[in-house]
């Protein structure tokens, strides 16, 4: 059987929501002729656990967790925050902070390049190296997952060392992910980030993004990747969703769920209008929210008295989420990106219930119009519309199929076939 090896820097018992992604291609590859290998770290900062995942992990994967200088353990510090406190990606991002975390700031947009967890690069190749030359001395291929993007960069050494075929596959941007927008980096810094996103994806076999906008993006952007680049959706894992329990619909409450993290500037203002006003026609609602909420969303629902309405459950357990979702009677999303399919939609398409999108995502649309599972609106429309046409949006079961991470992960065969 031939050999991959996936270095991605989130792993279980993280509980981070795009792992899911890998993890499913990584479970369904042995049936598609591929052996998976994983190179990971031995702790990353970020996320919550979710213990859960661990069950999700064959126990013949050969897993290497490899020893990381973990650079925000010295922020936290900095900062006076104790080891084992969680950190947010939005904490650390945030422009809002005392000169510590601004002078943090700095140096992590100007002198980490491409990112933070560039710490882990020497560590990783050397024991990389070592992890495959212990597990056989060969590999076909290996998959490198970014964000963080330092990965590619890990997974370009190793595949140069073993001459194997180096696959860069971007859930994100690299040098334009959004949040750089917002801040001012020198061009030292900048010209590098470029020049190392360039080196990566003219010298590598093949390149995967998780959207058609992004890899269209790219192809633009360096036109030699027209002909060795491919889109493979986030997806949905089909077997966790054989015990979910549906939401009785004898019910008079209306549930909206949104899971995941929805910030600032994701609010529909407008939105929380209309179902305000749906609210005081003597309907019963009930807003049921995951994960990170914005200040200002929840200061919305406030003023629009919907606070008594609101239920908050913060981080969940996958299983768990899946069974608040399947309490909704709709499904909203908030995209922010046009290049941004978020991962929620494939889950939420499984659900089977309405979808209420908004933001001004193209792909977003037409994913909807195929399966007929919802409408997106643009954040400065109210959604009226959507709760009036209701009964229109009969998710296609057999369209959202092609979703099913088995479905995508033999995509992924085939592109490893074409290359080996």
């Amino acid at each position: 059987m031939k050999k991959v090896l996936f270095i991605t820097y989130y792993w279980p018992p993280s509980g981070k929501a795009s792992l899911h992604f890998p993890l499913g291609l990584i479970k369904h590859l042995p049936k598609f002729g591929w052996e998976p290998m994983v190179l990971t770290v031995q702790e990353e900062s970020f996320t919550k656990k979710d213990e859960s995942l661990l069950a999700e992990i064959d126990p013949n994967l050969k897993v290497h967790k490899s020893k990381n200088f973990e650079v925000f353990d010295f922020y936290k510090r900095f900062i006076g925050k104790k080891k084992n406190e969680t950190l947010s990606v939005s904490e650390v991002m945030s422009k809002e902070g005392n000169w510590k975390h601004k002078l943090s700031l700095w140096i992590r947009m100007n002198l980490f390049i491409p990112d933070a967890r560039v710490t882990w690069y020497f560590n990783g190749v050397k024991e990389g190296i070592d992890f495959i030359k212990y597990n056989g001395s060969e590999i076909d291929a290996v998959i490198s997952i970014g964000t963080p993007h330092s990965t590619h960069l890990i997974g370009r050494k190793i595949a140069q060392h073993y001459q194997s075929k180096h696959i860069p596959l971007f859930t994100d941007p690299w040098t334009s992910i959004s949040y750089y927008k917002q801040f001012k980096r020198n061009w030292i810094s900048e010209s590098l980030d470029n020049y190392l996103e360039r080196k990566i994806l003219k010298e590598c076999s093949h390149s995967i993004f998780v959207t058609e906008n992004t890899k269209e993006e790219y192809i633009e952007k360096f036109p030699f990747l027209k002909g060795k680049s491919s889109v493979l959706y986030w997806g949905f894992n089909e077997e966790k969703f054989a015990n979910v329990t549906f939401k009785n619909t004898d019910s008079d409450e209306e549930v909206l769920v949104h899971t995941g993290n929805l910030f600032d500037y994701q609010n529909p203002v407008k939105l929380w209008e209309t179902i305000r006003e749906r609210k005081e026609k003597g309907k019963r609602i009930k807003l049921i929210f995951t994960g990170t909420v914005g200040p200002k969303i929840i200061q919305s629902i406030k003023d629009n008295n919907l606070e008594e309405s609101f239920d908050y459950k913060g981080f969940l357990k996958y299983d768990e989420l899946l069974e608040v979702l399947a309490e909704a009677d709709y499904l909203l999303m908030c995209s922010y990106d046009n290049r941004h399919v978020p991962g929620k939609l494939f889950e939420y398409l499984r659900i089977g219930k309405p979808i209420l999108a908004f933001g001004n995502n193209d792909e977003i649309d037409r994913i909807l119009s195929e399966a007929n599972a919802g409408k997106q609106f643009a954040y400065t429309e109210s959604g009226s519309e959507f709760f009036e046409s209701i009964n229109e949006y009969k998710t296609d079961q057999e369209v959202v199929k092609k979703f099913d991470r088995s479905q995508i992960t033999k995509q992924l065969s085939l592109i490893l076939n074409n290359l080996v």
